[in-house]
């Protein structure tokens, strides 16, 4: 079983960018990392450090010495950590100014992250990031594209997980918010297609990350 990081690690894996996993801190903490597999010295300057896989899931479990009681569903805005908004949350953070500087600075932050972990370097395709938290990277397009989610009396997209492991479903008020959502996520790199509920016969997307 592999050892868990040391407390000096673990704060350095908690304070990484938690939209890109970029590392800060002393050479011999970044060496340290990389040498167990929980960070990556990217190839291209400035030679940044980022988390790997292994790296980010530390980053995101609970540390071993807290109580089972102390586990949240998810981050809060007192945390510091962002969340993307995936619509109808019942405790949204605040809108204005702020909300729209930190949405665009995950945004960005999430195009670099593309540009330095896709093959090619390429920006205009998910990266495997992306892959691996598909509802957060559907809502930071949609949320940074300028559109509404939804709140509790309003109408607005909301992103869901689907039974495709590969896709995330949004639903929206209307056709009109569907079509605009899609053309935001298309743009972004997703392909996505209006269905309609069998049953409840409302139309929703099905939005998957393009690959190459």
């Amino acid at each position: 079983m592999t050892r868990p990081p040391t407390a000096a690690q673990r704060r350095v894996i908690d304070a990484a960018d938690p939209v890109t996993g970029r590392l800060r801190g002393t050479e011999a903490q970044l060496a340290a990392l990389v040498g167990r597999g929980l960070a990556f010295r990217h190839p291209r300057p400035p030679h940044d450090h980022f988390l790997t896989p292994a790296g980010h899931r530390i980053r995101e479990a609970e540390p071993e010495a807290e109580p089972a009681a102390a586990v949240v569903d998810a981050p809060r805005a007192e945390t510091g950590v962002f969340t993307a908004r995936v619509g109808g949350e019942e405790d949204p953070p605040d809108g204005g100014p702020s909300r729209v500087r930190e949405v665009h600075s995950a945004w960005q932050g999430l195009l670099e992250l593309r540009r330095m972990t896709n093959p090619d370097g390429a920006v205009d395709r998910p990266c495997g990031w992306e892959r691996t938290h598909l509802v957060q990277a559907a809502a930071l397009a949609l949320e940074a594209a300028g559109h509404p989610p939804a709140g509790a009396d309003a109408g607005g997209y909301r992103v869901r997980a689907s039974p495709q492991p590969d896709a995330i479903a949004v639903q929206g008020p209307d056709e009109g918010t569907l079509r605009a959502c899609a053309a935001t996520l298309e743009k972004a790199g997703w392909h996505a297609s209006e269905h309609t509920d069998p049953r409840s016969r409302t139309r929703y997307l099905l939005a998957s990350p393009r690959r190459v």
